[in-house]
C-alpha cells in the first residue's frame, strides 16, 4: 500500500515522500477536478521511496478554502488543504473557541452543583 507524507511547503511547491508506490509511481495532483502541471516524482538514492514535488499554481488561490487531491493509480493518498483571505464571520476556529468557553461555564456549574448536593448530604 502507497503512502504519501508531507514534508514541507516552500516557495509555493508542496513536497513529500512516497513509500510503496511501485518503481515508477505516476502522482497525480487535482484540484477542482482538473490535472495540475508539473508534478514530479523522482527516487530517493539509496531509499525505497521517491520523492514528490507539486507546484502550486497561484491561480487556484483564491478566498477561502482549496483543496489538492493527490492520487496515485485512482487512489488518493493524501490532500493539500490551503487556506486563503479573510475568515468568515462564523469561522470554525472561533465556533471552536466559543464551544470550549461553554463547556468551561458548564463544568465549573457542574462541580458547584456538586459540591453544593455534597454539602447537602452531609447536613441531613
Amino acid at each position: 500500500m502507497a503512502k504519501l507524507s508531507q514534508t514541507r511547503i516552500v516557495r509555493g511547491v508542496w513536497e513529500g515522500v512516497l513509500t510503496g508506490g511501485g518503481e515508477t509511481p505516476v502522482v497525480e495532483a487535482l484540484h477542482e477536478g482538473e490535472a495540475l502541471p508539473g508534478v514530479e516524482v523522482v527516487a530517493l538514492p539509496g531509499e525505497a521511496g521517491h520523492a514528490v514535488r507539486v507546484p502550486l499554481p497561484g491561480a487556484i488561490l483564491s478566498e477561502g478554502v482549496q483543496v489538492v487531491l493527490l492520487r496515485l493509480g485512482g487512489e488518493v493518498l493524501t490532500q493539500i488543504t490551503l487556506v486563503a483571505g479573510l475568515p468568515p464571520d462564523e469561522d470554525l476556529r472561533a465556533e471552536v473557541n466559543l464551544l470550549r468557553a461553554e463547556l468551561e461555564l458548564l463544568k465549573r456549574a457542574f462541580r458547584r452543583h456538586c459540591a453544593e448536593t455534597a454539602r447537602q448530604g452531609q447536613i441531613s
